[in-house]
């Protein structure tokens, strides 16, 4: 397994240069590409960020990073599937135990800031990239929900009112959304602000009304059918938003928020606008069905290597309980109960060099995910594999 070892850590002062620089030019281009932050056509969530994730971790010793290789993982697989219950689903918990075996490469960064009395404070995080090929092998063994790419922009059309009366925030008041922005992209999408315009602030009292063919309109510059649009207030001494969620002038969901903390409400406008698009664009790779299957594994040729197939079947997601059935030299068939059928099965086996099919296995599923094996199919109906 091929692993970045170099360190990220640079000297508090360059760190600072280098975060004003970035910084610079990030509104820079905000400013200057505007009417492109919504577009929905060519922008997507790049390999590099659908499967990399960062934790904050307290140290860099292993226990530590194995731990942080478990959160990676369930962060990249919520990213994936755009399903925020994704790390409670059956046969994830285990995975995320065994996270690194799916890491591609990782490092850290250490990043300085201030405690509430001013001394300097350093925060480790532990930045990871997965191997997709094997995330989404994971995913579709484990019946996961896929979300598509290339993803949507919806345009976020937020308006908040801290008791001065309503206002729009667009890319100037970027800050200001910014629970909501960072939210989405932790959901595996992105959303674009207005720029903020004398006619698009003027769009306020259509938020506040909720008139969707209004805001519906105002989107068209950034070639987006999608709209958030939210407007937030002061109420009870905390505060409420209320939410619409519109894709292609259908409304798909509506819903509210209150609390006391600020952030939590706004970013619950990227948790509602991801679960109706979950809902609608979300597919399943067909890996078969759950229950029982009768399964063959040949070159069993000692105690050791039954030993080592036994280890190995347990420890594999798809594999709820074994069950053997006969032993015969150089071969044990068991009755697996598997979380997906066997095409799950066969995802799950066909990276590991550790079992070959014997018979042909392999089909182009139509989903538009790829390549999904089938299972192999002898003439005595039991799936065989070779222990190499």
């Amino acid at each position: 397994m091929a692993r970045a070892t170099g360190h990220l850590i640079e000297h508090p002062r360059a760190a600072a240069v280098r975060w004003l620089a970035t910084l610079a030019l990030l509104l820079a281009g905000l400013l200057a590409a505007l009417p492109a932050m919504a577009q929905q056509g060519g922008d997507r969530a790049g390999a590099a960020e659908m499967y990399s994730a960062e934790v904050e971790v307290n140290s860099q010793a292993e226990g530590e990073r194995e731990r942080g290789f478990g959160q990676a993982l369930a962060q990249v697989l919520g990213k994936l599937s755009g399903d925020r219950s994704t790390a409670s689903a059956p046969g994830v918990r285990s995975e995320l135990r065994q996270a690194g075996q799916y890491v591609k490469g990782y490092d850290y960064r250490q990043d300085e800031g201030r405690s509430a009395s001013g001394a300097p404070t350093f925060k480790t995080t532990l930045v990871v990239q997965f191997d997709p090929d094997r995330v989404e092998a994971l995913a579709a063994a484990l019946g996961l929900p896929v979300w598509p790419t290339p993803r949507p922009r919806p345009v976020l059309w937020l308006a908040i009112d801290d008791g001065s009366g309503p206002r729009l925030v667009g890319v100037p008041q970027a800050e200001a959304a910014r629970p909501t922005l960072d939210r989405a992209r932790t959901r595996g999408y992105q959303l674009g602000l207005p720029g903020g315009n004398a006619a698009e602030r003027a769009l306020v009292a259509a938020i506040w009304r909720g008139d969707a063919g209004a805001i519906r309109s105002a989107s068209s510059r950034y070639r987006s059918p999608m709209q958030l649009v939210g407007k937030m207030y002061r109420q009870d001494g905390g505060w409420r938003a209320d939410w619409t969620f519109i894709d292609d002038g259908e409304v798909l969901s509506q819903w509210s928020e209150d609390g006391g903390s600020p952030r939590q409400v706004l970013s619950s406008g990227a948790d509602g606008a991801a679960d109706a698009l979950v809902a609608r664009y979300a597919k399943r790779i067909e890996a078969g069905e759950a229950g029982e299957y009768h399964v063959a594994f040949t070159g069993i040729d000692s105690a050791e290597d039954y030993l080592r197939l036994s280890g190995y079947l347990q420890g594999l997601a798809v594999v709820r309980a074994i069950r053997p059935l006969q032993a015969d030299p150089g071969r044990m068939e068991y009755r697996l109960q598997l979380a997906s059928g066997l095409p799950g099965f066969n995802l799950m086996v066909e990276g590991d060099d550790v079992l070959v099919a014997e018979h042909p296995a392999g089909t182009l599923d139509d989903s538009g995910f790829g390549s999904v094996p089938s299972a192999p199919a002898p003439a005595s109906g039991v799936a065989t594999y070779r222990l190499r």
